[in-house]
């Protein structure tokens, strides 16, 4: 849990970066990245 905390942590730190450096594609990249570890998350605590 803790390991897709921080990967949720490091993909939403490089989004932000992307989006104040105009990288419009690399920053969907990242959000796509976020959720998926945001889903991980949900499924490791439902069970």
């Amino acid at each position: 849990m803790n390991t897709f905390f921080t990967q949720y942590e490091t993909s939403k730190n490089n989004a932000i970066q992307f989006m104040e450096n105009g990288q419009i594609s690399a920053y969907l990249n990242a959000l796509l990245e976020m959720n998926k570890y945001k889903r991980l998350m949900v499924a490791v605590v439902s069970n």
